[in-house]
């Protein structure tokens, strides 16, 4: 698609080259002439219709970005949009059998989506009061704009600490750590360079606060950490199926010498007995044939 500075470069580069030709013909250039090679240039080349549509497309993502912010001020319809990425994000990164959206848990708790990991169940909760964070960005006065942060500030440790209280339960089958998903790449780089303090202590309580980026980031450490274990839970197998192959190997062996020293050995010497009788006979009828023949 054609961008308004696009069409405005092409509108002055035809116009230069258009009084260039008009100069060099020894004509003279006024107003009128200039008005009719505008008019000329824009119905021929039909900018015109590039602009209407660049306006309907103006106009278009205008509508777009009013209904997304309505969607971001109303907090069920906010909630749903978190779950969503939420869901996108786990189901691109991880295969279905690693992860379960909104199941119930942990002796009933259902979060918004839980990660099965090598150290239990990591929580995800993505729902983040951001009414007063808003209200901090529209605010022109600095006192409303600090009043209205000091009350954002507080809403994230309620919420963190209402996770720290749901999701952070190994003795139920947690891990010991669940994750704060924020949706806005934007709030999550305010609440690091702004409450770095407030989120490093909510860390050692258990609570890590991600953003889309830094949740990806972390499912790839998840991934590989389960990846690890599993190799671990086949070596382990493998080396549980070597352990018995050599003990039924020692058992076989046994039996192996038994048979062999006693039913092998016994038939082997009854065998050279029964061989040297044999002979013995053999040498007796050779001894009487050769009595016949005298």
């Amino acid at each position: 698609m054609v961008t308004i500075t696009e069409v405005l470069l092409i509108v002055v580069i035809v116009l230069l080259f258009a009084l260039i030709y008009m100069v060099r013909q020894g004509s003279r250039v006024g107003p009128k002439d200039i008005e009719y090679a505008i008019s000329s240039v824009w119905r021929e080349s039909g900018l015109d219709e590039q602009i209407g549509r660049l306006a309907t497309y103006a106009e278009d993502i205008r509508g777009d970005y009013k209904s997304l912010d309505q969607m971001l001020r109303v907090p069920v319809e906010r909630a749903s949009l978190g779950e969503v990425a939420l869901e996108q994000i786990l189901s691109d990164q991880l295969p279905s059998d690693m992860f379960g959206i909104r199941e119930r848990i942990l002796d009933g708790k259902v979060p918004d989506a839980h990660i099965k990991s090598s150290v239990g169940n990591i929580c995800i909760d993505s729902k983040f009061a951001l009414d007063n964070y808003r209200k901090m960005m529209e605010a022109e006065d600095d006192d409303e704009r600090a009043k209205f942060k000091k009350q954002f500030l507080k809403d994230v440790r309620g919420h963190l600490d209402k996770i720290a209280d749901d999701y952070v339960c190994p003795e139920a089958g947690s891990a010991e750590f669940a994750f704060a998903f924020l949706p806005s790449e934007s709030v999550y780089y305010f609440l690091v360079t702004e409450a770095y303090d407030t989120l490093r202590s909510y860390t050692a309580k258990g609570v890590q606060a991600v953003s889309p980026l830094t949740l990806s980031h972390k499912i790839e450490l998840i991934k590989a950490g389960v990846h690890a274990r599993r190799l671990s839970e086949q070596a382990k197998k493998i080396r549980d199926d070597i352990a018995r192959l050599s003990k039924r190997f020692v058992e076989i062996d046994q039996k192996w010498h038994v048979f062999y020293e006693r039913h092998l050995g016994n038939a082997t010497k009854k065998a050279e007995e029964l061989d040297g009788a044999y002979k013995r006979l053999r040498d007796e009828f050779d001894r009487i044939s050769q009595l016949s023949e005298d």
